[in-house]
Order: structure tokens, then sequence, then C-alpha cells
């Protein structure tokens, strides 16, 4: 399938090296846009100028949120090349989510064919300073103007770029982490494992609780007896407990990350023990009493990895590893981010780069 452009009549300066890119608020010169319509397919992608899109009111992603989208990014490595990191894993993803949101499938190679065009044409933005890179946001929202409930057979497919600054400015420090006991993010049988918005507005009040407790992000029970421990808001979950080490199972009720899925080979390369299993926030309480609660990180595409320095769960306040980064994390990340920036080698073939 063809793939038009349209050129900008002018283009945006780029940020400099030194200035401060935040996250998710600069973007790119140019986006891609490819409509769905039944019985037609995806067709007519184009690459055209970065601009607001034109939506009637009555779009049905505004008002019963079918909607889907993904998170990656794109690495300059010190030689100027440019990188991604499993890009297919979440173009799977995203058809995960399609499905559960009766979305039409929307073909990996046509995804990845779509994303290396736009970045070809992009390149120039992907930042050069240690830590920074180009955050890509692919989506898909119904757009049939239909307040009736039920699926769209009107789709767009959409990727934006946004140049993102480094996650630890100050380096790798841990995070502080609220348990929430009263809300719940999602059930098994719901959309939990789907990445979609509604997740994602579900998860702010526990957040907001968290903000005003002065802790950083949430970790959320799971939805029918509120023991089980599930996700980060931004990120899953991963304990070392006596030397191994333990993460929630999927089980249809937390996002499969794929920075998850990439720690967990990492360590099994290492030799280490890894448990995919249910675990009970009381088990790791326990552990923390014991002294085995080694270490806690998260995992993410923006942080990669997360130490955890401080966990509250009601009114027990555990300190994990002296609120200092522990070795299995800094392992992870060293190892994790050295692929992404192309600092040492690819053992595994998960890095793709953009010609």
């Amino acid at each position: 399938m063809e793939i038009k452009f349209t050129k900008a009549a002018s283009l945006k300066a780029k940020p400099q090296p030194g200035d401060k890119l935040g996250f998710g608020h600069i973007f790119t010169d140019y986006m891609l846009v490819m409509p769905y319509d039944e019985g037609q397919g995806w067709h007519d992608p184009e690459i055209k100028p970065y601009a607001p899109i034109e939506l009637s009111p009555a779009a049905m992603c505004f008002h019963y949120g079918q909607e889907v989208f993904e998170g990656m990014k794109a690495y300059r490595t010190a030689d100027g090349k440019v990188q991604l990191f499993r890009p297919e894993e979440n173009f799977k993803r995203l058809n995960k989510s399609n499905e559960r949101l009766v979305i039409p499938e929307l073909p990996e190679d046509l995804g990845m064919k779509c994303l290396m065009e736009l970045l070809k044409v992009e390149k120039d933005w992907v930042p050069s300073k240690e830590g920074e890179s180009l955050y890509i946001r692919p989506f898909i929202i119904a757009v049939d103007p239909f307040l009736g409930v039920k699926p769209g057979e009107h789709y767009l497919f959409m990727i934006i770029l946004s140049p993102s600054g480094a996650y630890y400015e100050s380096g790798l420090n841990p995070v502080n982490i609220y348990v929430e006991s009263k809300y719940v993010r999602a059930v098994r049988g719901g959309m939990g494992f789907a990445k979609t918005g509604g997740n994602y507005a579900a998860s702010l009040i526990g957040q907001d609780e968290a903000h005003k407790q002065n802790y950083s992000q949430v970790l959320w029970l799971d939805g029918v007896e509120q023991k089980y421990i599930e996700e980060v808001g931004a990120m899953n979950i991963f304990f070392v407990i006596d030397g191994k080490v333990v993460t929630p199972m999927l089980q249809g009720s937390i996002l499969p990350g794929i920075t998850r899925k990439s720690a967990i080979e990492v360590c099994k390369s290492k030799g280490l023990v890894v448990e995919e299993r249910r675990i009970d926030i009381q088990e790791i309480a326990d552990a923390y009493d014991a002294g085995k609660l080694d270490e806690v990180f998260g995992t993410g595409t923006a942080a990669v990895i997360s130490p955890v320095g401080h966990l509250k769960w009601n009114d027990k306040v555990m300190e994990i590893n002296d609120n200092k980064i522990g070795k299995i994390s800094q392992m992870l990340y060293d190892t994790m981010t050295g692929i992404q920036w192309g600092k040492i080698e690819d053992t595994f073939n998960w890095i793709v780069p953009v010609e």
C-alpha cells in the first residue's frame, strides 16, 4: 500500500541540545493518518503536517471510549543511527486491544510500514542527548457520528511523535508507591489487559490519592478480593524475595508490558529464578518483616526500570533496600538501556534499525 506524503509549508524549530524536553508536549512536523471504512478496510495512509483533526461532536470515541493506543520510543545511538526496541510487540499488543474493543485488526506489517515511513521523514527529531528519545504514540479511534452503543464502522489510525527528555534527569532514583485499598482498576474478564483510555481514567483517582499522601505512584490490588497485587499505574511491578524475582502473572486484568516481558527474559538469561504467579500483598509485608524483601521495581516504556524506595500499605510503610537501587534493578536498567541506545550488543535480536 502506497503512503502519500503531503509536505508542510514550513517546518518547526527543533529543540536544541540542552533544551528541557519534558514529556508529551512537543510534537514533530508530521503525523500519519489512515482511515478505515467498513467494506473497504484500512486505506489511503498519508503522512501530513501535524495539525488538529476535525471530528463530529457525535464521534463515538468521545462518548463510548472505543479507542486504543500504544507507546514506544526511537533511540539515537552514539554513532547517529536511529533504532526501535521490539516494535513488532507493540503492534501485536495493539491488535489484542483491538480485539477486546471490537476494533478492526490492523495488519502488523502495515502498521510497521506506516511507522517506518514516518520515522524516515522525522529522523532529525530523534534527540541525541543520553537518556532522551522520540516517543511514538500510535492510536485508533472510532469516528462514526452516531450516539447509539455499538462497534463503529469508521476509524482513524494515527501516529504522532514527541521528543522526550530523560525520565531520570539526575540519575536512577527510587520512587515511593502507595497501595490502593479502596478503589480497583480492573477485573478479570474486563479490559485490564488492553491499552485503552478507560483503564487509565479508572486509575486517576488512585493516583490523585497517592499524590495527596506524597507518593508518586499507586499500586493496584485485584478487583475481587483486593489482596492480590496487579500493577502500578504506569508500570508492571516486580519483587525480589529471598533472591527470587517474582511478578504478578498475566490473567487478563493487567497490561502485558513489553518491558516486563523483556525484563523476565534478561533475568532468565542471567540465571535468575523468575516466578510469575499471584502475589498476596500480605506476603510482601511478611517478607519485609522477615528481612527477605530484597528489592521492588517497576518496568515500563517511560522509565524502563523504576526502583521502589518506599511502599505504603494502609498504615505500614516499608523502606526497600534502605531506599537504594538494588543489584537486579541496576543490572536490568543497564542491560536494557544499553541495548536500546546501542551501548551493548543486542544478543536478543530486539533492535530494529530505522534505515
